[in-house]
């Protein structure tokens, strides 16, 4: 089996240093190369195409969010961990449409970092445990536009569209796999979080946790 190829961005030395021995030292994956900045991450991904990059939200030349969002725009293959101290959904907002694909805490245990890095090679989508249960209360509790009044139901399209979402897939790939033009999928996804009431990619995603569509492996 091949290993999950990945890119390490942090300004700190000793973090990167101590990622790479733990991720050097599984089965499954390899560490090759490094970054201390946002700007030389984006460089180095260019022109290795990774698999995943782990991504520190605070560094400098160029910071986490600019720089996933250029590696999005030039590597869309690669899947981005984002890795911050911040344990605040507006840092979870900005990552995610930028197109990270997980969002975890550096003060979480090895465990949980190395098993965000398989979900979301796998194609899933995961939010760090601290963070996610407090979306997730919220979304679970928030109610529908008239009180007492049942959300409606989505149609089968529409659920296909909105779990490849929240699994991180694009308007134009899920397009592609469904079959369908992008506008069908705009169509479908706005239909759908009309109908739940999700205003943005983040609510989908604790959305999709609440109805156990997201990928655990």
């Amino acid at each position: 089996m091949s290993k999950l190829r990945i890119l390490l961005a942090d300004d700190h030395e000793t973090v990167r240093e101590g990622l790479k021995t733990i991720l050097n030292a599984q089965s499954d994956m390899e560490v090759i190369a490094e970054a201390p900045d946002g700007r030389a991450a984006v460089e180095r991904a260019n022109v290795l195409q990774p698999d995943v990059v782990i991504m520190d939200v605070s560094m400098p030349v160029m910071n986490g969010l600019r720089a996933t969002q250029a590696i999005k725009e030039s590597c869309p293959g690669a899947k981005v961990l984002a890795l911050t101290r911040h344990a605040e959904e507006g840092y979870l907002q900005q990552l995610m449409r930028a197109g990270a694909s997980g969002y975890v805490l550096k003060q979480s245990r090895a465990s949980e970092v190395l098993h965000a890095i398989r979900s979301i090679a796998a194609g899933g989508t995961y939010l760090d445990p601290h963070l996610a249960m407090h979306v997730v209360d919220r979304v679970a509790t928030s109610a529908p536009a008239k009180a007492g009044q049942s959300r409606p139901a989505l149609s089968k399209r529409e659920e296909e569209v909105l779990r490849f979402v929240a699994w991180g897939y694009s308007n134009k790939e899920i397009a592609t796999r469904l079959g369908l033009s992008v506008k069908t999928i705009e169509t479908h996804k706005a239909n759908a979080s009309q109908k739940l009431g999700l205003t943005n990619r983040i609510e989908i995603v604790s959305f999709a946790l609440l109805q156990g569509w997201l990928r655990d492996t």
